[in-house]
């Protein structure tokens, strides 16, 4: 079993150069791009349009493989992810959430993820650490999903704030 989960993101990154796998080669610099994942077409929808009120250039993957051949070459700013996203059972593992908390803390620390639960509650910030992610949204919470994320990504920007410009001082960005 752990054979095929690192076998998954090891495939991915082994695959060769695709540019059809390059979806945003023409955003200017200062677009914000976001990847949904999930499969729950009411879910993705109301995320999809938040997002896209909220200048996002969104990105819309399927299954997990295509999740990860996305973030391959691109670095999202915002990755929005349920629990349960091309999970197969019980006992599977979401492969996206387990390349995210892999990722190098300096690109990692870069991207806002947000975690769609039916099991925890939103904003439960113990479980967002233990699930290496920046936030949880209760999918009971789906119709509130602009607010909650809004006060997310504010309250990231703030906590973080300092430290990256002290990472910019240093010349370490």
């Amino acid at each position: 079993m752990e054979e095929e989960k690192k076998s998954l993101a090891n495939e991915v990154a082994s695959a060769g150069y695709d540019a059809a796998e390059k979806p945003f080669d023409f955003i200017s610099t200062n677009s914000e791009t976001a990847l949904v994942c999930e499969t729950d077409p009411e879910i993705k929808e109301k995320v999809t349009k938040t997002l896209v009120n909220m200048g996002y250039h969104v990105t819309e993957p399927v299954a997990g493989r295509e999740a990860l051949k996305s973030m391959r070459f691109h670095a999202y700013d915002l990755v929005v992810v349920n629990e349960n996203f091309d999970v197969a059972d019980a006992q599977s593992s979401n492969e996206v959430l387990i390349y995210l908390q892999n990722m190098a803390a300096a690109a990692r620390r870069n991207i806002f993820v947000a975690l769609l639960s039916d099991n925890y509650r939103t904003t439960d910030n113990m479980m967002a650490f233990n699930k290496s992610v920046n936030l949880v949204i209760n999918k009971k919470n789906i119709d509130d999903f602009a607010t909650i994320i809004k006060q997310g990504l504010e309250d990231n920007k703030t906590f973080y704030g300092i430290f990256k410009e002290s990472l910019k001082k240093l010349g370490r960005v």
